[in-house]
């Protein structure tokens, strides 16, 4: 096996153990670089003492015959660190537009909201459960009953409001511009 072919094999490797974040059998890694398990057993070898040499944050640790890559405990510390940070939730302009519309119509089912936005919420509304500012408040009574959605207490504080009252109110001149802009777009959608 020539140099080249053996970085490609180990770039390969390496890939593969990342994306996988658990141990990987060496015969699947074998079968997967088209190698033979001895050769992976050098090249993982090989790949463990460079990473030793260079002092690297990562190591491949060998678990009754797999691999797997792994933090080196030295830098659990980091780790630590980095998870206590609060995590920044971005939101886009399709969960903003989910999250007005569960604001403003609070208990809403996701069907309810679907038919307003015109496409599937799922994800949407998943992601502002996940994000806790969207939580589920019980299930209607109807056919299916379906869960009803509302806002959360994180919300408000998200938001710098007390009560779903102190949200703005629009005017009916803002209604029909927005109204009027929905439609305009839905035109030039229709003219594509």
């Amino acid at each position: 096996m020539d140099m080249l072919e053996m970085q490609r094999l180990e770039a390969a490797l390496e890939a593969i153990l990342f994306t996988m974040g658990e141990s990987v059998e060496s015969s699947r890694l074998a079968a997967a670089l088209e190698v033979t398990v001895e050769d992976i057993r050098r090249l993982v070898l090989d790949m463990q003492q460079r990473y030793e040499q260079e002092n690297r944050g990562i190591q491949i640790t060998e678990l009754e015959g797999s691999y797997q890559l792994c933090t080196k405990q030295e830098y659990y510390e980091y780790l630590i660190r980095i998870a206590k940070q609060p995590k920044r939730h971005a939101l886009t302009d399709v969960l903003l537009e989910t999250l007005s519309i569960i604001a403003y119509k609070q208990p809403i089912t996701k069907v309810e909201i679907e038919k307003i936005r015109g496409v599937s919420c799922d994800h949407a509304v998943n992601k502002l459960v996940e994000y806790n500012l969207v939580c589920e408040l019980g299930r209607l009574e109807a056919p299916g009953r379906p869960l009803l959605f509302g806002t959360t207490e994180e919300f408000l504080r998200s938001f710098g409001v007390q009560s779903v009252d102190e949200l703005p109110v629009l005017n009916q001149d803002q209604l029909e511009e927005f109204k009027q802009q929905a439609e305009e777009e839905m035109q030039m959608k229709l003219d594509i």
